[in-house]
């Protein structure tokens, strides 16, 4: 030990508590429903946004993306990973379309077909 130095002791909270930060309000008495990105996964929302995807949430088109990442990694064929996410695709088109206030009808064959193909080539480069 050094002259003048003391020992720096740091005594550990009780068992089941503990002293870090979390994510959310200040606040105790209030909750968020805020959903907390990633950088990696704000990258892949924007490249949606940029390229006309409006899904129904932030939380749909992740969940759609790693469905396709999952597929992707258990090496699904690219027909697989089509035939697993059209259908959530549809049903986000449908679901954005409520949101909206727009009549929620199936989405016509070509917008649905180039949604999905953007969710699969924006997934399989930005978040994958």
């Amino acid at each position: 030990m050094i002259a003048g130095m003391e020992p720096e002791v740091e005594t550990a909270p009780p068992h089941g508590r503990s002293t870090a930060v979390l994510p959310g309000p200040d606040s105790p008495g209030t909750r968020s429903n805020a959903l907390i990105v990633s950088p990696h996964q704000q990258s892949y929302l924007d490249a949606l946004a940029d390229a006309g995807v409006e899904p129904s949430s932030e939380l749909s088109a992740l969940s759609i993306g790693s469905y396709v990442c999952q597929a992707r990694a258990a090496g699904q064929t690219d027909q697989a990973v089509w035939d697993f996410v059209e259908p959530l695709v549809r049903n986000d088109i449908r679901d954005a379309d409520a949101a909206a206030e727009i009549r929620a009808e199936l989405p016509s064959p070509d917008a649905a077909h180039s949604t999905t193909a953007d969710y699969i080539r924006i997934a399989t480069d930005r978040l994958c």
